[in-house]
């Protein structure tokens, strides 16, 4: 997992990931990687609006979104 966040940081690519919260709740998550430590890494969060520290043991899934531009005709 750590992998895939290292790369979203990387490219500065936006990422959907779900995380299980430390009180057994699970949440889906739009985020930006800001800082990559050994187990935790920081991220702005879309859901909350505000700069967050997420444990990389935590995230079940973590999916950049990619946006592809639609062609005009």
């Amino acid at each position: 997992m750590r992998i895939n966040i290292l790369k979203c940081w990387d490219r500065g690519q936006l990422a959907d990931m779900i995380y299980l919260k430390d009180n057994g709740k699970i949440s889906k998550r739009r985020v930006k990687v800001l800082i990559v430590g050994e187990h935790t890494f920081k991220a702005y969060c879309f859901l909350r609006n505000t700069k967050r520290t997420f444990k990389i043991n935590n995230v079940l899934a973590f999916v950049p979104v990619i946006k592809k531009e639609r062609e005009v005709i």
